[in-house]
């Protein structure tokens, strides 16, 4: 057992530019990284005896970058861009015991059922981004209806049976105790640049991967233009109003996750996408080996919650699903702390 030194920080690392978009220049970082693995002596990934798979989040310019289209501010108004600075800083300093490092990417297109063109109401107009949120009710009252041109392209022209699945839909949501259907502004757009990971976060997983030998394994979410993906692991419904899968559970990264010997978990938003991808992880957990939620680490200080002021505040719903995680056995840690004095964890050299 070895005590675990945490590294330097990179001179290129500048921490002023975390909030802001640029490119990473890929071939000098990988000349950078294979100089720092020698000069540290870093092993590759396959020889680490504690094997650690550290999740970030959908931690990308549409959630992270002030000004993009769903910024996590947190109550702070700065939530996600701090939150990044110390992400970033957590992967160089443990580069040498980070085994694999696994980002999610929220990936959309325009016509999804938590976008504004999904639905209009008899005026014709779409309901306005993140101060909608759409029951059975609406549903049922015609206060919203899924919007008839969308059945070219989601319905096969079938315009009634898309109807049917909007209301089961969001009576699914209710049934299950999930959050009513929230309209949300375009975001995560599959080609733009908002869909992109956060450049001071993207270089340090590129220089993760060169220096470790790792590659970096991306996650792909949200592309279901019939249900909301909140988590990586599971989208939020199932099966369609007649009962046919319309997605299914990531069991592959469910059992990849398992397997290793500790989960390290941040992102954004962690009233959302976070909280979400832990539940789901935890419900896995609970089912195959409570003891497993030991090997769960979430990382309290890179994550932020949805607050809209003057609209919404998911601060204390955020808090109170990380009580719960905590309260099954998963750990809550800082990104300051040393990996070697977390509890149930040794690292081994």
């Amino acid at each position: 057992m070895a005590t675990q030194i945490q590294l330097p920080i990179p001179s290129y690392f500048d921490a002023q530019k975390v909030g802001e978009v640029w490119r990473v220049p890929y071939q000098e970082r990988a000349s950078d990284a294979e100089a720092w693995a020698k000069q540290h002596n870093l092993r590759p990934a396959a020889k680490d005896k504690t094997r650690i798979c550290l999740m970030a989040i959908d931690v990308q310019n549409t959630f992270c970058i002030p000004g993009f289209e769903l910024f996590v501010g947190g109550r702070s108004g700065k939530g996600a861009v701090e939150d990044n600075l110390r992400l970033s800083t957590f992967i160089y300093r443990n580069l040498g015991i980070l085994t694999e490092i696994a980002p999610t990417m929220d990936t959309h297109t325009a016509m999804q059922i938590f976008h504004p063109i999904f639905w209009v109401n008899d005026a014709g107009e779409h309901p306005i981004p993140a101060a909608t949120l759409i029951t059975a009710d609406d549903v049922k009252k015609g206060i919203w209806k899924v919007n008839p041109a969308m059945s070219y392209s989601l319905g096969h022209g079938n315009y009634m049976a898309l109807q049917n699945h909007a209301l089961h839909y969001v009576q699914t949501l209710g049934d299950e105790g999930k959050y009513p259907l929230t309209v949300w502004p375009f975001h995560s757009m599959l080609g733009g640049i908002g869909h992109a990971l956060v450049s001071a976060v993207e270089e340090a997983l590129f220089f993760h991967c060169i220096a470790r030998n790792s590659q970096t394994s991306f996650e792909i979410k949200g592309g279901n233009p019939l249900t909301e993906n909140y988590s990586v692991l599971k989208p939020e419904v199932l099966a369609g109003a007649d009962g046919r899968p319309i997605a299914q559970k990531n069991t592959r990264f469910i059992q990849k996750l398992l397997e290793f010997d500790a989960v390290i978990i941040a992102g954004q938003a962690k009233s959302h996408c976070v909280a979400w991808t832990i539940d789901d992880l935890l419900t896995e957990i609970l089912a195959k080996n409570p003891q497993l939620a030991k090997k769960v680490y979430l990382l309290e200080d890179c994550t932020s919650p949805v607050v809209v002021p003057g609209v919404v505040d998911f601060t204390e719903q955020a808090n109170a699903a990380f009580d719960r995680f905590a309260a099954a056995g998963m750990h809550i840690v800082k990104s300051t702390e040393a990996i070697d004095t977390w509890t149930d964890l040794k690292v081994e050299s």
